[in-house]
């Protein structure tokens, strides 16, 4: 058995995708996510220019032996580029392997250590009030657990209040607009919208927010310390992850659990938070974490120092990763919570896919491979939209995180 063709497809059905099909000389194909928000024609040269002429020919069932010869083969390892596109032939080999088994993906990484998988959807508005009706929203909808964002006011365009309620999509625009961002008075505001929302809601659901890298570790602490009345199921990325040990400082003035790991790209990235247990849950994803292949790795390390897995799950991510990430979720042991922005109709119309929402919880399909699939012809009536996340600068024009 050999690969004899690797297809990259870029379409826009609201946002940009990068998917790549790879068919065997049996007739049987896989396709997996290289989605990379804002930047994805630099995965499409990746794959095209340095990885499809290598994999043509070889073996589809040899999923390690072509995961390390991606990885170990290039020399220059790690990144968002390279892991992404490693990412991509993972998912697609896993998807082969699990159609030529004749089972759905979740049982040939071991079968269901749960029956469902519960996820969280984000909640967002304006203000205090918007995201308070918003969240009542989402527990009509039957979610236990909810991500709330709010506007500040005095900032520009806070993180996290998008145009949408059930999705939204940051990547706005051509050339990156800019946002802003103050410390203190996110700190100043944020704690009161969780008090409203426990004293609204009570404390029977759970409740997570994202400081999408905006705090210094010790602003972080704060934010962590006035918080843990109200008992947050995590505080996320809320502080940039690139000095592990920052964590730390965090760690020893607040108990409010923590969350981080959605822009990691390999095992390196996390693994001195975990080892220190500096953190609760680790965030990586199947696309940016080198596909099914690694993340088991990083999972597995993980449930050694008790902490779950949490994966990201925006609407930058196609449903390939989502239907992937679902198999992985039900599998793995020690699953947290699974991110779950639902994608417009027209996304869901190009990837067809067989995994359903119910009550606060997310449900793989039983269809052989992981469930999700790709209208080509359909994809093909949206052409790529350049689209650009956006920037974020203070008050006094100082580049900050976005």
């Amino acid at each position: 058995m050999k690969i004899i063709s690797a297809k990259v497809i870029v379409t826009c059905p609201g946002r940009n995708f990068v998917t790549l099909k790879i068919t065997t000389d049996q007739g049987v194909y896989g396709i997996g996510d290289a989605t990379m928000n804002g930047r994805e024609k630099a995965v499409v040269a990746y794959l095209e220019d340095h990885v499809v002429p290598c994999i043509i020919g070889m073996d589809p069932r040899r999923i390690e032996d072509i995961w390390q010869y991606l990885y170990r083969g290039a020399y220059w390892r790690r990144g968002p580029v390279t892991m992404r596109a490693i990412a991509a032939v993972d998912v697609a080999l896993w998807d082969i392997k699990a159609k030529m088994a004749g089972m759905p993906l979740y049982q040939l990484l071991g079968g269901r250590s749960r029956d469902g998988v519960m996820c969280y959807g984000h909640a967002n508005g304006a203000d205090i009030a918007e995201t308070v009706d918003a969240v009542g929203q989402y527990i009509d909808l039957g979610y236990k657990a909810i991500r709330a964002q709010t506007g500040v006011p005095g900032i520009k365009d806070a993180y996290g209040v998008g145009r949408g309620k059930l999705f939204y999509e940051p990547a706005d625009a051509a050339l990156p607009s800019v946002t802003g961002w103050d410390t203190r008075k996110a700190l100043n505001y944020v704690p009161k919208l969780f008090e409203k929302l426990r004293e609204t809601y009570g404390f029977d659901h759970h409740l997570l927010h994202d400081g999408h890298h905006r705090y210094t570790p010790q602003e972080a602490a704060n934010l962590g310390k006035m918080l843990e009345p109200y008992q947050l199921f995590w505080l996320e990325d809320v502080t940039p992850a690139e000095n592990q040990e920052a964590f730390r400082l965090i760690r020893q003035h607040t108990v409010t659990p923590l969350a981080v790991g959605e822009i990691f790209n390999t095992i390196w990235d996390a693994k001195d938070l975990i080892q220190n247990q500096l953190i609760d849950y680790i965030r990586c994803t199947i696309v940016s974490a080198g596909g099914v292949t690694h993340l088991r790795r990083i999972a597995d390390l993980a449930a050694l120092y008790q902490i779950r897995t949490g994966s990201h799950g925006a609407t930058d991510l196609s449903p390939v990763t989502m239907g992937t990430a679902l198999h992985f979720d039900t599998w793995v042991p020690n699953f947290g919570i699974q991110e779950y922005m639902r994608h417009t109709e027209e996304t869901d119309a190009v990837f067809p896919h067989d995994y359903t929402f119910e009550a606060g919880e997310l449900f793989c399909g039983e269809t052989p491979g992981h469930g999700v699939n790709i209208d080509e012809e359909l994809a093909a009536k949206y052409p790529y939209k350049p689209a650009y996340l956006p920037v974020a600068r203070l008050e006094d024009g100082t580049m900050w995180n976005w």
